[in-house]
């Protein structure tokens, strides 16, 4: 089976609704390639490994989570940027990417089906006033100690957090915001979170975490963002009957 690349476009700018937030690049289509499409590669980020693999298994729609042209990079099309999309437009595969919209979203975003992974439920926004939050509050099925919460995230996504153990006390209420979010511990610490989760952490994260008496655990930005474009293309593969595969491109950042 095959579906109309407008198809898939009106659908996911229909699910994620991009035009609601404020972003750091162009959110949908980045690339247009052929416009009949049977099979999709999904990946966290659009890079040279993860499109050689998509050519390779003769793909017609790579969708991503970190596409291209963010905001303050170089507009020049050359060196490694060239090469990718050279690449891209000889083999008249599409690129699609999401970005914030994939991280908000309250069943495909990164953030819920984190969520999800670790047995947490989700209790509402780290920013209570913005319905378009892209991180959440919640509480874990049983108290855990810091310890134990750096196990389970080990376990459950395949590497070693980063810990800031800021006390003795046991976790019950956490806050998470996947990838580069680590400046939104003073959000979680303000919603009386025992802890807070982020994929990268930062200089003034340790004394944040420190000084507020909230743990931080720094799970990797790629490996917190894993589980939405999957989920995205599972999707996409049940409504319109398509072939999808995930290509693990490992990243430690």
């Amino acid at each position: 089976m095959s579906a109309n690349l407008s198809d898939l476009v009106s659908f996911l700018d229909n699910t994620l609704t991009p035009e609601m937030f404020r972003d750091y690049c162009p959110n949908g289509l980045q690339i247009e390639g052929r416009q009949q499409v049977k099979k999709i590669v999904t990946g966290v980020t659009a890079s040279q490994a993860l499109i050689d693999k998509a050519v390779e298994l003769n793909a017609d729609l790579i969708l991503v989570h970190h596409g291209f042209f963010w905001k303050g990079e170089d507009s020049r099309i050359q060196g490694m940027k060239k090469k990718r999309i050279k690449a891209l437009l000889d083999n008249d595969i599409s690129l699609m990417a999401y970005h914030l919209p994939l991280d908000a979203h309250p069943e495909f975003g990164n953030n819920a089906r984190l969520a999800k992974l670790l047995g947490i439920e989700v209790t509402g926004g780290l920013e209570p006033d913005n319905p378009r939050s892209v991180g959440n509050i919640g509480v874990l099925g049983a108290e855990m100690s810091a310890e134990a919460f750096a196990d389970l995230l080990e376990t459950k996504l395949d590497r070693r957090p980063l810990v800031v153990a800021a006390g003795d006390h046991k976790i019950k209420t956490i806050a998470w915001c996947t990838g580069g979010a680590q400046g939104y511990i003073d959000k979680a610490f303000a919603l009386g979170a025992d802890a807070y989760l982020s994929g990268e952490i930062s200089e003034p994260t340790y004394h944040s975490a420190v000084e507020n008496g909230i743990h931080y655990f720094a799970a990797g930005h790629h490996a917190t963002e894993r589980y939405g474009v999957q989920a995205l293309g599972e999707q996409l593969a049940l409504q319109f009957d398509l072939q999808h595969q995930y290509v693990e491109i490992d990243n430690p950042v």
